[in-house]
């Protein structure tokens, strides 16, 4: 019998299925992000704001550590309102190549979850949300309620990264000069 060869293509077919499986079975981590900062009237960024989604350039751009792939913002207004996230994110998507999503509305944490579930192309996942909306969001995705965070209302500056399974928050900075709060770094789990 031809078992002495058999053996090595048996092993590496089956080492192959298993790479594979473990591939298609590998989620995206999720990055979720506080749109830029506001005018004090009106809609769209302030100056600040716009600053801000030009350093996200640098954060999470090609040469970044966070390998986006996909990019996700809510759905915004015709008449401009719920547009921050949007134009937060737009600057480092053009540079990735990649389409901003705006198929989720501000108040769907499910529709975030589904697209996420779906989610089968290569890289991380990077959210752009109404601050308020994220806990929503973090929630759905798997964090208890006791343990999700609340984003700061005085806060544009932080990362909030949910890695598989979904259960926990790990709280970042974007470090963008002259606008984020050196003094206070620190990575924090919830």
């Amino acid at each position: 019998m031809h078992l002495p060869f058999l053996l090595p293509v048996l092993f590496t077919c089956t080492a192959l299925t298993s790479a594979a499986a473990v591939a298609a079975a590998a989620k995206p981590t999720v990055y979720l992000i506080r749109h830029g900062e506001k005018p004090e009237e009106g809609t769209g960024l302030s100056a600040e704001g716009v600053q801000r989604a030009q350093c996200l350039r640098k954060v999470f751009g090609k040469e970044s550590k966070y390998d986006i792939g996909h990019v996700m913002a809510q759905q915004y207004k015709p008449d401009g309102k719920r547009k921050r996230a949007y134009d937060t994110v737009l600057p480092v998507a053009t540079d990735l190549n990649l389409p901003v999503d705006l198929s989720c509305d501000r108040d769907d944490p499910k529709c975030v979850r589904k697209v996420v579930e779906k989610y089968d192309g290569s890289g991380n996942i990077l959210i752009a949300w109404e601050h308020d909306a994220l806990r929503d969001i973090v929630i759905e995705m798997g964090v208890k309620k006791k343990n999700a965070p609340k984003y700061p209302d005085d806060r544009f500056d932080l990362i909030w990264t949910l890695a598989q399974p979904y259960e926990e928050v790990v709280i970042g900075e974007e470090e963008c000069e002259g606008l984020d709060r050196r003094d206070e770094k620190r990575e924090r789990r919830f």
